[in-house]
């Protein structure tokens, strides 16, 4: 499971480390660092109540506080997946830690809603190769048909991480406050950094036949890329947003649950987003034996939570935590879309590749999450609840564009006249969602830059 002496031609040095020793010292060091990243992107839905009332904060302050956690993501991802492939996965991630542990004590003296913005945009930095870094040191480590699997369990590591942002980190808010909760959270993720930087080892890499900025270029210029990443952004952005912050009000004004009956929710919905991305890699390494690309699995994914987030709006009458499981379980679809990115370029471009989806997908986290402040800040609130029209309103817009990047996804394509696959004068138009895996495969160990579809 966790790979195998010499798979694909690793290198000689390393081949000793496999089995256990790779989970011990590669995967879970990387895993805890998403996990410390995923508490942190979660942690405002439980501290949200407190900040509002103790700082007299609206509804758009603090959709824009938790928000500039997924904006600083955003902005960072390219540099990041840079120096990722450059300066490797151990260095990176233990560095930006520190930068976390820092911004997590910030927060924690904070006294107004632009110190909370400022530590919160600090934090995001701190963890902007939170995910990255694990998915480098996998493609590194790990056999390639074992990527989507090894994914699956890193997403499902971070993701107890949401678990904690709710029951316990509940217990600890009632005895410390939410000042304490983050000293606590400040002190966990700088004893993260330490044990990554001294546990893990170094692995060299082939340095990239292209430069960093053509690299980069080749990827951004690649239509396939711009054919996942709107459905990939639009909907695990979407997720991350809804579950971060917004899944406890709707769950407080819409369905008018007790603080206790909120948080027990969260922590339910965060155990079926961990145990969705053990599923999600189970099925992606399965369908891949099949013949079925990740591709495929996305679209399917993308339908159920669009299905999701329609039965809320539409205030169906099913079970008040039944739609919010299918939205968790598409937070952890990183493991598809980023086994898909693996698909297409080759390892050592993998950072790049990896960030450059991230953009997509943090970016999208912001403006979900500040936009749906925004909107119901347009309805004035009765009780301290914003009305069920403000959240349909605002959930109704962002799932508009889920269809629309479905739509996008799954528009018929052309290929290039200038791919190398069109040679002989052949006409291939894309007809189905997916090529077929030993197609996709085929394409990836083709030069980045005549990659097309």
């Amino acid at each position: 499971m966790f790979g195998r002496k010499g798979t694909e031609g690793r290198d000689q040095g390393h081949r000793e480390i496999a089995g256990w020793r790779l989970a011990v010292l590669v995967f879970l060091p990387f895993a805890m660092g998403y996990f410390l990243s995923y508490l942190f992107r979660t942690i405002n839905g439980l501290v949200s109540a407190r900040l509002a009332s103790e700082l007299g904060l609206s509804a758009a302050d603090l959709g824009l506080i938790t928000a500039a956690y997924f904006l600083v993501l955003a902005a960072a991802q390219i540099p990041v997946g840079i120096m990722l492939d450059r300066y490797g996965p151990r260095r990176v991630q233990s560095a930006l830690l520190i930068v976390a542990a820092l911004g997590a004590e910030a927060f924690a003296r904070s006294q107004g809603p632009l110190s909370l913005l400022l530590s919160r945009a600090l934090i995001g930095l701190g963890v902007a190769a939170a995910l990255t870094a694990g998915l480098k040191a996998i493609v590194l480590w790990f056999p390639r048909e074992r990527v989507a699997l090894v994914n699956g369990y890193m997403v499902m590591v971070g993701a107890l991480g949401a678990v904690s942002a709710t029951v316990p980190a509940e217990a600890i808010l009632v005895k410390t406050g939410w000042r304490g909760l983050f000293d606590i959270l400040a002190i966990a993720t700088a004893a993260a950094a330490i044990l990554i930087y001294c546990l893990v080892p170094e692995r060299e890499t082939r340095p990239s036949s292209a430069s960093q900025a053509g690299g980069l270029r080749s990827i951004l210029r690649d239509v396939r890329f711009w054919r996942v990443a709107p459905l990939s952004g639009a909907c695990i952005g979407s997720a991350w947003s809804l579950q971060g912050l917004w899944a406890s009000a709707w769950l407080a004004d819409v369905e008018g649950m007790t603080r206790t009956q909120v948080v027990t929710a969260l922590c339910v919905t965060a155990l079926m987003l961990s145990l969705g991305a053990w599923m999600l890699g189970a099925l992606a390494s399965w369908a891949r034996r099949k013949g079925v690309g990740p591709e495929r699995l996305l679209a399917l994914i993308a339908m159920l939570f669009m299905a999701a987030q329609l039965a809320l709006v539409s205030r169906l009458p099913l079970p008040a935590i039944a739609p919010w499981l299918i939205i968790a379980i598409v937070g952890a679809a990183t493991v598809l879309s980023f086994a898909i990115v693996s698909d297409y370029f080759p390892t050592e471009m993998a950072g790049r590749a990896n960030g450059a989806l991230n953009v997509v997908h943090f970016g999208w986290g912001f403006l979900a999450q500040y936009g749906i402040g925004v909107l119901l800040a347009q309805w004035p609130q009765s009780n301290g609840h914003y009305p069920v029209i403000a959240y349909q309103v605002a959930f109704g817009v962002n799932l508009a564009l889920q269809v629309a990047a479905l739509i996008w996804f799954a528009a018929p394509r052309e290929q290039s006249p200038r791919s190398p696959e069109a040679s002989g004068g052949t006409e291939i138009v894309v007809a189905d969602l997916v090529a077929a895996s030993g197609e996709r495969q085929a394409l990836a160990r083709e030069p980045v830059g005549h990659a097309r579809w």
